[in-house]
């Protein structure tokens, strides 16, 4: 991303379309004065306070009102991206939105590109690259678990533990290099045992990190939840059950369901994609059998499959298929139609199961908490001060963790220059996270996930 911070930059802050209130927000040089071109204070105002909302009136180049408006001024570096800030709080209509967004273009603003203001908050130093990550976190969570840990991130608590985590590299590595640097000065011997154990507290540490990766990432991004089984087994009024409303077809004709069916909902406090899919069998109906192969596709992008047998029937050759499509993918077997007598199977119970039927909520409350339990959503982790959600994260946490494996094994093996080479490596993927290492390329993309006006 391009960043010009000599030019103002524009942009709704609020999303398009007609609302009540629409805010438009400048940043840089010449807020001030384009707002003092375009705006009129409904009382003379002799010296404009700051972060003081004044009454008035956008007008064009020829007096004429264009709306009424509120107008604030928030002058940097004490503002959300470190400039001198206006917003202009206008009615929510798009043509009076756009008429005040080309008066002040015209004016000299130009428009912002997606995720500019942050970045510039980045740039001038208002927070670190974790926490303007999580301010796109926060705009997309799906839930309440989502949004409580994209704002401790945004707080700065992931930033705050990776600056601890570096500041004890850095001593570590201060202490290695004075041993490379000096060795003639009287300085007491080489103590490997004290460098493993300081350098184990800390991948303790980041190991600890890494685990609350899966947490964080079905908070974040949700699960993906498929419903296989042959057909007619129950999968569409499973569907409409867990959402609540009727969604997809219920017949009793088998191969009604020729596509997937996606939905979102909520399951446990856990955002779920829940799909639908066609019934696994051997079909000679072309249409049918497309369906059927995008069931099967759909199968590697699932955290969790959930392989319905009816119970009340005996098990068929279908069934058995559909058990072997499943090799090594996490899956959850659901007996079906709990609310009939059962035939009592034996079969597949090397899966974790539960029985259900879509006329008792007990056996469905019990399905979801199976559910989260197997993808490993634990409730005790939401207590936790510090989770990752970012894949990126993840990875460069990761990277960090190997470069101290490495330094600890190889202590008595290798020499000092070599053993530095590995702290540095995990400093700079430390660095990653917080944006002070990392690529443009990087950057580039993490930006692109914002809105424009953000």
């Amino acid at each position: 991303m391009h960043i010009d911070t000599t030019r103002t930059i524009m942009a709704p802050a609020t999303p398009p379309g007609e609302g009540g209130v629409a805010v438009l927000r400048l940043s840089g040089p010449d807020s001030f004065s384009i707002l003092t071109t375009i705006f009129r204070p409904s009382r003379p105002v002799h010296s404009w306070q700051n972060r003081y909302l004044y009454l008035g009136h956008i007008v064009d180049d020829l007096e004429d009102i264009i709306d009424e408006v509120l107008a604030v001024r928030m002058q940097g570096p004490a503002s959300f991206t470190g400039e001198d800030v206006v917003e202009i709080h206008c009615h929510g209509g798009t043509a009076v939105v756009r008429r005040i967004l080309k008066r002040a273009f015209i004016c000299g603003a130009v428009p912002a590109q997606a995720g500019e203001f942050t970045f510039r908050a980045f740039l001038n130093g208002k927070m670190d690259l974790s926490q303007a990550e999580a301010v796109a976190d926060l705009i997309h969570a799906r839930s309440e678990g989502a949004q409580r840990v994209a704002l401790r991130q945004q707080q700065g608590d992931l930033y705050h533990k990776l600056v601890e985590l570096r500041q004890q590299l850095v001593v570590l590595l201060a202490h290695l290099e004075t041993y490379i640097d000096f060795p003639e000065e009287d300085i007491p011997d080489l103590q490997l045992d004290s460098f493993k154990s300081e350098a184990t507290s800390i991948l303790l540490s980041m190991e600890r990190l890494v685990d609350s990766y899966q947490y964080g990432r079905l908070l974040r991004d949700g699960a993906h939840l498929l419903l296989i089984g042959r057909p007619n087994v129950g999968k569409s009024s499973l569907l409409n059950a867990l959402l609540g409303e009727s969604r997809a077809l219920v017949t009793d004709i088998p191969g009604t369901t020729r596509d997937t069916v996606e939905e979102d909902l909520l399951i446990e406090g856990v955002p779920v994609r829940l799909v639908d899919t066609a019934g696994i069998r051997v079909s000679d109906d072309p249409v049918e059998s497309l369906g059927i192969a995008r069931s099967l596709e759909k199968l590697t992008t699932a955290d969790l499959v959930l392989f319905l047998v009816d119970a009340s029937v005996p098990l068929t050759d279908e069934d058995s298929q559909a058990y072997e499509r499943l090799a090594g993918f996490k899956t959850l077997l659901v007996f079906t139609k709990g609310d009939l007598p059962a035939v009592g199977h034996q079969s597949f119970l090397d899966l974790p199961h539960v029985s259900v039927s879509i006329h008792d909520s007990k056996s469905l409350l019990y399905l979801k908490q199976k559910v989260v339990e197997i993808l490993g959503f634990k409730s005790t982790q939401a207590e936790a001060s510090v989770v990752i959600a970012s894949e990126r994260h993840s990875a460069s946490l990761q990277r960090a963790i190997n470069s101290v494996r490495h330094f600890i094994s190889s202590l008595s093996l290798l020499s000092l220059e070599f053993l530095a080479v590995d702290l540095h490596d995990a400093l700079h993927a430390l660095g990653d996270v917080t944006g002070e290492t990392t690529p443009d390329e990087i950057l580039d993309q993490i930006f692109s996930r914002f809105c424009i006006g953000k």
